[in-house]
């Protein structure tokens, strides 16, 4: 059997010795706490395509495309050309511009929820406001979100995000738990956790604290979480549950946007009352949004008072507006049916291999998304996806990166356009080399 972080430490010397510089500026050597794994992070120097290359100067073929952010990969000539035109043009100013109001159009014509829309600059602002307009137009405190969702690292977001099973209440009632020892007490009693996948469950609780509730948060695809999609059933019911309590409903799209033109809200049929959206509408900037219905999103509006204030430097940045615009107007729905279709074989595929191997493992796949999970039950929630086994998930992530592979420490994959089938072959003939290395008894 091969240990694959000895041999991640013999052939990454130079991401090693920028660690150990880092880590005498920065905490843990990064500056995202998610880019950190063990022994130490690999510090990527370019991207080009489908491919990027380390500082030792190692190919790799890219299969998270920075959390699924790169959908046309990297340096895209059409997204390059319209960040460099506008940074010749000037990169930021104190006023409005013109790029804003065409990515703002775009947006507002493709995802059916929005009436209007705003900008900042992560996907973290975006759902920080989302959850403050419903609370301020509705008069109540209270925010649900689901169990083993992630919507970004403010104080309403960092609440039951990865639990520890143990202390985290009954699987029907999940009990609110922290994310950080920092999560202050009152955050707790203003957030309600509801189990993913249980309509049922969910019913009850949101009607339970309806009185309080302003707002429901979900990923209609829990994305980082594990690639878990929600059933028709269970978001019909939290729609309409919701709609009879004057309670709002908010999708994080920020991951799922990538599926569908008008994101996963299209593909199910259920139109929430706001949405936020980030990763693939910045064309690899740090670009995020949120919007929604009309007369919640009046509020910002400030022509009237009182209003909601929205600040931000760099809210609707030209070059970001740029980058995203390019972006989103090469991604025509044949686009998105080919990454689709591409994703549906890669999942097959992979499936095959991990049988061939007789090793048990989830595979769950949305779109031109995937996650990898070391289980022999389905992984339909967070605490099934808890269950699967961290340390085979560890050994295959070390070992695809010695392979030339590279995806989420967690095995989250994204692809990217200029993936073809060589590509797409290349990690699974990966995938299938590494199980061969290792012991999965």
């Amino acid at each position: 059997m091969i240990d694959p972080e000895a041999v991640y430490r013999e052939t990454t010397p130079a991401s090693r010795a920028l660690h150990e510089r880092a880590v005498k500026v920065m905490p843990g050597g990064t500056t995202r706490t998610t880019t950190y794994f063990e022994p130490y992070p690999l510090y990527i120097d370019r991207g080009d395509g489908c491919r990027v290359w380390d500082a030792d100067g190692t190919e790799r073929l890219d299969m998270i495309g920075n959390y699924t952010s790169m959908i046309l990969g990297h340096a895209h000539p059409k997204v390059v050309e319209a960040i460099e035109r506008q940074a010749a043009r000037g990169t930021a100013f104190a006023a409005a511009n013109p790029l804003e109001v065409e990515l703002a159009t775009l947006l507002c014509e493709r995802v059916p929820s929005l009436d209007a829309v705003r900008f900042c600059n992560s996907g973290t602002e975006a759902t920080m406001f989302a959850m403050r307009l419903a609370r301020a137009f509705t008069g109540r405190p209270k925010i649900a979100r689901m169990e083993g969702g992630y919507h970004g690292t403010h104080e309403y977001a960092e609440v039951s995000t990865r639990p520890l099973v143990a202390e985290a209440g009954p699987i029907d009632d999940p009990t609110p738990r922290p994310d950080s020892m920092a999560t202050p007490q009152w955050v707790l009693e203003n957030v309600v956790v509801l189990p993913y996948n249980n309509p049922d469950a969910a019913e009850r609780i949101i009607r339970r604290e309806a009185s309080s509730l302003a707002a429901v948060i979900l990923e209609p695809i829990i994305g980082s979480g594990g690639v878990i999609a929600a059933t028709p059933e269970f978001l019909s019911r939290v729609r309409a549950v919701t709609r009879e309590l004057g309670i709002l409903l908010i999708f994080d799209e920020i991951i799922s946007l990538r599926v569908a033109p008008g994101g996963a809200q299209q593909l199910y049929g259920v139109t929430p009352d706001l949405t936020t959206m980030g990763k693939i509408i910045g064309g690899g900037l740090p670009v995020a949004a949120f919007g929604g219905r009309a007369d919640v999103m009046e509020m910002l509006d400030p022509r009237h008072e009182p209003h909601i204030s929205q600040g931000g430097t760099y809210n609707g940045n030209p070059i970001g507006m740029a980058a995203g615009l390019a972006t989103m107007k090469e991604l025509t729905p044949d686009v998105y049916k080919d990454l689709n279709r591409r994703g549906a074989r890669v999942c097959e595929q992979l499936v095959e291999v991990f049988a061939s191997h007789d090793v048990p493992v989830q595979v769950n796949g949305a779109g031109s998304m995937f996650a990898l999970h070391f289980s022999e039950q389905p992984v339909v929630d967070y605490r099934t996806m808890a269950a699967a086994d961290k340390r085979k998930a560890r050994d295959l992530f070390l070992g695809l990166l010695n392979h030339g592979v590279m995806m989420a420490p967690r095995l989250m994959g994204a692809l990217s356009t200029p993936m073809g089938e060589d590509d797409i072959q290349l990690f699974v003939d990966a995938v299938d080399e590494v199980l061969g290395e290792q012991d999965h008894r």
